[in-house]
């Protein structure tokens, strides 16, 4: 295995270039640390982000920043936790369920489009993202979006960099929106008594004006994973409130009295709800040093729990809820069934499923990333030509997916 580390831009492109005129496939990185998620690549030369470092630019009063590829994700969020201030779309580590090492670069998170419990309210990495530079698949260094919204020059391309793995292009730096930092954080514990719909419990706490920033379902096959066990009884929603400490104590008591119907409620302060979050955001039930399959499915919120209930009719699965049901992490046995779940799913209403961890084995066999339809194929088809037309970047990789 070849590793690549430019410092520069310059030095990238000169890499890249050299890569289309040998024919080298190219694996695009930063800290390795989804290297166990991206399966069956042909490449055997890395080209890593981990030389290009550093906070370029920051303006707090602009709440904008704009970050080497390669900078660690704790040092972004270190230097903007000095200014009271974060990244709203709460990126997961992936380290501890995927069972990897490295750091986790900001570059990373957005070629992932990496985005934890606070998604279906304040949007995805892709959101924030406001401009990047990026050196595509002839070795061009190109600079697209800008540090406002308003600018909208290449803004679609922009777009189309977050969440596209390193297929379309290498990003060298980005540039992304900042939000403050809440002084209070407070999470509403339901717990649930038989016969309560966990999907009726958030559905209604999301209808009232109290503006809840997380809400998720724990069945009793993983309660006791979240905060060493603490909470009680079989299974729980729970529903973060953020913003000052008078807003969250006077919302917290509004919440809670419409929680009642639903079973027992108990509250948890900053410090607890912070761990749990952090835990249901790093999928920690399931970070259990093992290859069992790990699935990461998106569907309607009120579709999440019928899915889970269809699959435990004919496979053992086991799984708990964020984004109010909406996204689904659940883990299989043996084998990850990537059939039947995906004709679960539409049967359903539709939605995707991606297959986070595995066997090498049954990685070589299964397709990671959901099947596109195929006009959407045939348009990143022409997106991946325009932009890397020799594929030699993770050629084969995301079956199609860009």
């Amino acid at each position: 295995m070849t590793t690549l580390i430019p410092a520069s831009d310059l030095e990238a492109a000169e890499m890249v270039r050299a890569a289309m005129t040998d024919g080298t496939p190219l694996s695009v990185a930063g800290g390795s640390t989804r290297s166990n998620f991206y399966v069956g690549a042909a490449a055997r030369t890395v080209l890593r982000s981990t030389g290009l470092v550093g906070i370029v630019d920051y303006e707090p009063q602009e709440m904008v920043m704009t970050v080497r590829a390669g900078t660690p994700v704790a040092e972004v969020e270190a230097a903007l936790a000095e200014k009271r201030q974060m990244m709203a779309f709460e990126p997961m580590d992936p380290r501890a369920v995927l069972g990897t090492s490295g750091e986790p670069t900001i570059g990373g998170v957005f070629a992932a489009n990496v985005s934890g419990p606070r998604r279906f309210v304040s949007g995805a990495a892709r959101d924030g993202l406001l401009g990047v530079r990026f050196i595509n698949g002839r070795g061009e260094a190109i600079r697209a979006g800008g540090r406002v919204m308003k600018n909208v020059t290449g803004l679609d391309l922009v777009k189309l960099l977050a969440g596209s793995h390193g297929t379309l292009g290498f990003m060298t730096e980005v540039t992304f929106r900042v939000q403050p930092l809440p002084a209070a954080i407070e999470t509403i514990v339901v717990s649930s008594v038989d016969g309560v719909d966990p999907v009726k419990a958030m559905s209604t706490a999301m209808a009232m004006p109290v503006e809840v920033s997380g809400a998720a379902y724990l069945p009793a096959s993983v309660k006791e994973s979240f905060l060493g066990g603490a909470l009680r009884d079989s299974e729980a929603v729970v529903l973060r409130l953020e913003g000052t400490a008078a807003s969250v104590s006077a919302r917290a008591e509004k919440l809670v009295a419409a929680m009642e119907s639903f079973g027992s409620t108990s509250r948890l302060g900053l410090d607890e709800s912070q761990v749990l979050w952090s835990e249901i955001r790093d999928v920690h039930p399931y970070a259990d040093g093992t290859r069992r399959p790990l699935w990461r499915i998106s569907v309607a919120p009120s579709a999440g729990v019928q899915l889970v209930a269809a699959l435990r009719l004919k496979t053992d699965v086991d799984a708990y809820f964020d984004w109010q049901g909406g996204l689904i992490w659940m883990r299989m046995e043996t084998n990850p069934q990537a059939e039947l779940l995906r004709r679960q799913i539409s049967a359903l209403g539709g939605g995707h499923a991606t297959l986070m961890r595995t066997s090498d084995a049954v990685a070589a066999e299964t397709l990671a990333f959901e099947p596109l339809a195929p006009a959407v194929a045939a348009l990143s088809a022409r997106i991946k030509m325009k932009l890397d037309p020799a594929d030699i970047f993770c050629p084969g990789k995301m079956g199609g997916t860009v």
